[in-house]
């Protein structure tokens, strides 16, 4: 009988060591698995912030000074210092274009430079390029933000609508986004905000994008140097300078009304052999 109890308490105790180490470990577990879930609320948090921080990288990056701008009559709107009326370089492009996109990285900083410097008026003619929605909308509703902002900050609204261009197939360029991208720049105010949500300059935007089928642009981007498109060579930072070089001095005609294309040698003269301004910027 005496061996029967002491077996009885021997298990007792046992169970009772077996008990206490599983809550033991059930406790530790506990606190292994808060740390764990508080560790990636940190690192969820730090990624959130971070990415409202940075946002996408802005394009052409450009710490130089900018030549003035002005809307013109047809609203373009022209960048050139003052009394450069040649060589003029035309820029035809859409806000929702990718290729448009890609050559504002390559050669925005340039353009920039060279109309600063005096050397060429450049003249921006966003219009809409896109026939199909989501892109249509999202094309028309760029550009008519743009045709509301004011000339001394059009271009940097204009590089911001592309650091921001949506991807391809997706809904964007939201009235919102427009006004906010345009705060970002120091466009504010009832009468823009108001332009932008009642699409008040798409009459605008319309005569643009006509006024690019009459001047034979057939894709984006289009870049025509007193009238004649630019390919190949030409669409590289040394042979844009190159062709504006060898432009200098001469007429300007209206885009489309010169035979041939101008590449970018270094007269600046010569033909190009191949190349659309799409294709050339994708490869």
């Amino acid at each position: 009988m005496a061996d029967n109890e002491r077996s009885a308490r021997r298990r007792l105790a046992d169970e009772r060591v077996r008990d206490a180490a599983r809550a033991k470990r059930r406790r530790l577990l506990v606190v292994v698995l808060g740390a764990v879930a508080a560790a990636a609320v940190v690192v969820a948090v730090v990624v959130l912030v971070l990415g409202r921080e940075t946002g996408p990288e802005p394009i052409a990056e450009y710490d130089g000074p900018l030549a003035p701008t002005t809307r013109q009559q047809d609203g373009s709107v022209a960048m050139a210092e003052q009394g450069v009326n040649a060589p003029v370089l035309e820029i035809y492009e859409d806000f929702q274009c990718p290729a448009c996109r890609v050559m504002e990285e390559r050669l925005g900083a340039t353009i920039k430079e060279l109309a600063a410097e005096g050397k060429v008026k450049v003249v921006y003619r966003p219009f809409q390029l896109f026939q199909q929605d989501p892109l249509m909308s999202n094309s028309r509703r760029a550009a008519n933000a743009a045709a509301c902002a004011p000339a001394d900050k059009w271009v940097a609204y204009h590089d911001k609508l592309f650091t921001h261009q949506p991807p391809e197939g997706d809904e964007g360029f939201t009235p919102d986004q427009l006004i906010k991208w345009a705060a970002e720049v120091g466009i504010t105010g009832a009468p823009f905000e108001k332009c932008v949500r009642e699409m008040q300059k798409i009459e605008q935007v319309e005569s643009a994008t006509a006024a690019a089928g009459r001047a034979g642009v057939d894709a984006t981007p289009y870049l025509a140097l007193n009238g004649r498109k630019l390919t190949g060579e030409a669409l590289t930072e040394e042979g844009l300078r190159d062709a504006v070089a060898g432009a200098r001095g001469s007429t300007p005609s209206p885009t489309g009304s010169a035979s041939g294309d101008a590449s970018g040698n270094a007269a600046g003269a010569g033909r190009a052999a191949a190349g659309s301004g799409v294709a050339a910027m994708r490869a």
